[in-house]
């Protein structure tokens, strides 16, 4: 279950060996660790992760810099209110045994599977930093909103996220560019962790053939059948070497999106109307405008193929490395 395989280099002088543990959420939220963890290993933090149980992919990517452990995630976007209650009790007795007082620093990454173990770490006097998720513009995150009081810091993406919380804005975190983008001719389809059925079917009527889709917990056999031509799987460590070569990517309203911001990558923003406990088409209206991206509001083929088009033309801006910045503050806590 754990899986230690640290590589890396000497801390800088003058500064101890911090010791680092963070709670990577699943999906995108494992990506804001993982783009920490970079800045963090470079600098000679000793890093360890919880994970949520299953999460065989948040474990491959994570394992290169420290120890992964797992824990109950108690909450899905569909979980009804009396097994997330029943999740959340065993996450919080789980947390008491993994959140050592070994740890100078406990990092939320800002879903409901950071809960528990924050205020584990808070409990035993570890500072807790906590970060709020760079979809909220309108609004806070309940995880982000429940932690704040009890961290040291809250870290936001934006500058639009301090009118609702008391934080300091770092930037978005961007993981650090493994490929080149090049132009591959394909568009990229994604629906993130629990993919996006109402997109998938979609786009399927379509008479598009150069397409690459990754379906996250949706059936992918449908889509194979139709459309044979296409690439399709549910996940995948290396996603990155598809979103470097991609043309144009369409997308949930989620974390992947800072991603394709970093391959400078047009998109087409595709919410998912039946995620209700999620960030909304009106957070949704601030990011397209942050990445020039096209948003889509009404979800048929037509539509999507006048998106898609459209981004084509679209280039998208540069932002401020917040994993670093991020990283520098973890540093002197």
């Amino acid at each position: 279950m754990i899986h230690r395989d640290l590589i890396g280099p000497v801390p800088r002088r003058g500064r101890a060996v911090k010791r680092v543990l963070i709670l990577a959420g699943g999906g995108g939220h494992t990506g804001y660790g993982y783009a920490l963890a970079e800045a963090l290993h470079e600098r000679g933090v000793e890093l360890s992760f919880l994970a949520p149980l299953g999460d065989s992919l948040s474990f491959e990517r994570l394992r290169r810099f420290g120890d992964v452990d797992f824990l109950v995630k108690p909450r899905g976007p569909k979980t009804p209110l009396q097994i997330f209650a029943k999740g959340f009790a065993k996450s919080l007795l789980d947390s008491i045994g993994k959140v050592s007082t070994k740890f100078d620093v406990v990092v939320s990454t800002g879903c409901n599977f950071c809960i528990p173990p924050a205020l584990v770490a808070w409990a035993k006097g570890i500072p807790v930093v906590n970060i709020e998720s760079p979809v909220r513009f309108v609004k806070p995150s309940k995880t982000a909103m429940l932690l704040q009081p009890f961290s040291k810091l809250t870290a936001l993406h934006w500058e639009e996220q301090r009118n609702f919380l008391d934080g300091v804005v770092t930037g978005p975190l961007l993981p650090k560019p493994k490929l080149k983008p090049w132009r591959g001719g394909y568009i990229l389809v994604t629906g993130g962790t629990y993919g996006h059925k109402l997109l998938f079917d979609a786009l399927s009527e379509s008479n598009l053939e150069n397409v690459v889709l990754q379906t996250g917990r949706v059936d992918p056999e449908p889509y194979l059948k139709r459309h044979p031509e296409w690439k399709v799987f549910r996940v995948t460590e290396s996603f990155h070497r598809y979103l470097a070569g991609a043309e144009v990517v369409v997308t949930h309203y989620g974390a992947t999106l800072l991603e394709t911001a970093l391959y400078k990558k047009p998109a087409v923003i595709v919410p998912n109307p039946e995620w209700t406990r999620t960030a909304g088409i009106e957070d949704a209206a601030y990011m397209a405008k942050k990445l020039n991206a096209v948003l889509v509001s009404k979800i048929d083929v037509e539509t999507l193929i006048e998106s898609i088009e459209k981004a084509r033309r679209r280039t998208v801006p540069s932002f401020p490395n917040g994993a670093e910045n991020l990283a520098e503050l973890i540093m002197e806590l």
